[in-house]
Order: structure tokens, then sequence, then C-alpha cells
């Protein structure tokens, strides 16, 4: 009974947060075991340009360190406001949620001048910036010691980050790049001559959308709820 209820529980997990949280823990799980080190996985431009190990554009999103507090931490994050994102702004918007994860994913480039080797941190503090610019009036509690607004939830955790000794360069980095999306897609169309920069290339919405239905469409007989093929009704009708 608990494994099917954690199976049922997994699969109603949308599809784009239910791929990239299992990744990571795989990833995770494979270094753990000594499968592969993480040697294979940082991001390392001569690597990645001049011996064309293609992967590392991605695998450094996908590795957050041992098992421990902070990976844990991460992933709890990650799942949280990943899923949220998705099944709120992003609902029936699949293809639009994936190009987002691709433009994410750009923060390789910011990386090149922060000497940052895995990226997945600052990763889920963008997907964390996006959605509390997004819910700006939904009231948070961390930890039970601060009641703030949804917006000061990525300060607060690089607060926490700070607190725990870590370097704030990957929070810095994330909200960076949450803002630009943010700013892009919800702020600049809706100025005074402002126009949508970020437009989802047909390809992600035939991939990942489902088309919508015709209003004019006029079924056939057999495909109307209840109905039955010709042939059905000529052998019933005599």
């Amino acid at each position: 009974m608990a494994y099917q209820s954690l199976r049922l529980e997994y699969l109603q997990i949308p599809p784009v947060s239910r791929a990239y949280t299992t990744a990571c823990v795989l990833t995770t799980a494979a270094v753990q075991l000594e499968l592969i080190t993480p040697f294979q996985l940082y991001f390392n431009p001569e690597l990645i340009f001049k011996h064309f190990q293609i992967w590392r554009l991605i695998t450094n999103f996908l590795f957050f360190g041992p098992v421990g507090f902070n990976f844990l931490f991460n992933m709890i994050f990650l799942y949280r406001y990943c899923r949220m994102l998705e099944e709120g702004s992003f609902r029936g918007r699949t293809a639009d949620f994936v190009f987002m994860f691709l433009g994410g994913f750009l923060m390789t480039l910011f990386g090149l001048f922060v000497s940052l080797v895995f990226l997945g941190q600052a990763f889920t503090i963008m997907l964390v910036y996006v959605w509390s610019r997004r819910n700006p009036y939904v009231r948070m509690n961390f930890f039970g010691l601060l009641n703030f607004q949804a917006p000061f939830l990525p300060w607060v955790l690089m607060g926490f980050s700070l607190l725990l000794g870590n370097s704030i360069i990957v929070d810095l980095l994330g909200i960076a790049v949450g803002h630009i999306y943010f700013f892009l897609e919800d702020v600049f169309p809706n100025q005074p001559g402002g126009i949508r920069i970020l437009k989802t290339p047909s390809i992600l919405k035939a991939i990942f959308d489902t088309p919508d239905e015709d209003p004019n469409y006029n079924p056939l007989p057999e495909e109307r709820p209840g109905g039955f093929a010709w042939g059905e009704g000529q052998r019933l009708g005599g």
C-alpha cells in the first residue's frame, strides 16, 4: 500500500518537475555509488568546446553535492517551487515552462565570469525568484522564525546561506537570471510600447503542448459519446 501511494504521488507530479527532480536525485545517487564522479559532471568550457563533452552543459545543473542537509534543503525547495510554477502560472503551458528551463540553463554564460562549476543551486534560486514575484501577496514563514511576503523569499534564502558560511554568489546569480526572465516575460511586454521578446519556439509547442480543439470541428458518429460505427449501425439496423 505504501509503495502504491508513493507511486501515485510521484506520477501526480507535473512532467517537467518530475523529470528534473528525478534526474537530480539519480545523478547524486550515481555519484554516491561511485558509478560516476563529480569531475565528469562539472562545467568546464575547455572540455565542452574543445573535447565536445556537451553533456556538461546539463549535468552541472543536476549535481547538488553529497547527500546531507544542503542536498535535502535544495531538493525540497527545487521540488516545491518547480512544481508550484508548473501547476500555477505555467499550467497548460508546458512548452513555455520548458523554454524557461532552457533560458535558465543559459546562466552557464554567467558562470564563466564567477568560476562556478555546478549551477543547480543557482537554478533553484531562479525558480524561487520567478515564483515569488508572481505571487507577491503570499505570506511566508521561514522555520517559524520570520514572517514576510513572498518576494522577499530569495533574499531570505541568501541570508540563510550567508549564516551557514556559504558563498552568496550562487544566490545572486540565481536572483539575477530570475529577474531578467521575470522582467522580459512579465514586466516589459506590459509597458507602453513593450513587446514580448521571449517567444516559445513552435517546435517546443508542437512537442509539449496538446493542440487546442477546433470549436467548428464536427466529429464523426463513432467519435461521439455513445456513438457507433457506420458498419455496426448497418448490421444492427438490418
